[in-house]
């Protein structure tokens, strides 16, 4: 939260984001496409969501499970969360040298490779093709693969995702244990929560490469380093914390939700 217009945000909590602040990032957030990612989301929970109902309530949900999750996935309110991390990290400056990169060619075909190869890792078969991919890669140690280091390693994308996957995971536990469908202490949920960092953490460093080669596999290598240096600026870096505020405020209400709903459907209840 640095620039200029850093004074001016500190009204956020009282007023509202100044006018241009506020009208730069709609902006960005158009440019990122934020309502065709919170529509990508919502289709990724409902299937994880298929999965709960399978493991956690012997594929019994029914109508009132298919309407919680409905309910729980809404595109309007997963960028209302994502809005406010930006709004409460980024300052003006910060705003206007981001649009500057994402109103270019380059950031846009950024948005649409990184989407499309979200989506496509819906698949499992992709998922598994492009984790191959990038171990092949890997194993021969491909320069191709310095940029992708670069990326992780300066935005911390491993350690802030895990966090952010171990705060959802606590909030689903929570929602779980309020909505008494089991019952363990806050101790021996965080305990449990500690038991699967280890695993977690490969598992994301695994997704997280196998997600930029599977993005940026058709990308010239001078455009991927432009992206590079502008993830390296103060606003780049001002970026990933917004999109990382914004997603674990989001995250963290979806999965508590999903917690209450697995308890309230398994107890045969309705809201």
């Amino acid at each position: 939260m640095r620039g200029l217009a850093f004074s001016l945000m500190l009204a956020v909590t009282c007023w509202g984001v100044p006018v241009w602040a506020d009208a730069r990032l709609t902006v960005l957030l158009d440019r990122l496409r934020l309502d065709e990612v919170t529509q990508l989301y919502r289709d990724e929970g409902i299937a994880y969501a298929s999965t709960l109902n399978d493991d956690m309530l012997d594929g019994q949900g029914g109508g009132f499970w298919e309407t919680q999750v409905s309910r729980i996935y809404d595109p309007q309110v997963m960028g209302e969360h994502i809005r406010a991390g930006f709004e409460e990290t980024m300052s003006d400056a910060e705003l206007a040298a981001a649009l500057l990169f994402y109103d270019s060619a380059l950031g846009d075909r950024l948005v649409s490779l990184e989407n499309a190869a979200r989506t496509a890792m819906m698949d499992e078969d992709v998922e598994e093709a492009a984790l191959a991919a990038y171990k092949a890669l890997r194993a021969k140690d491909d320069p191709s693969l310095e940029a992708l280091d670069a990326l992780v390693a300066d935005a911390d994308l491993v350690d802030r995702n895990v966090a952010a996957a171990m705060s959802s995971n606590l909030s689903f536990y929570q929602g779980l244990s309020e909505g008494k469908y089991l019952s363990l202490s806050a101790d021996a949920i965080l305990n449990e929560i500690w038991s699967q960092e280890e695993t977690l953490r490969r598992e994301t460093e695994d997704w997280l490469y196998s997600y930029f080669v599977l993005a940026y596999q058709s990308l010239p290598p001078e455009d991927l380093q432009l992206y590079v240096r502008f993830s390296q600026t103060e606003a780049g870096r001002s970026m990933t914390r917004a999109l990382f505020a914004g997603h674990d405020r989001m995250y963290r209400a979806i999965s508590y939700a999903l917690g209450r709903a697995v308890a309230l459907s398994a107890a045969g209840s309705t809201l």
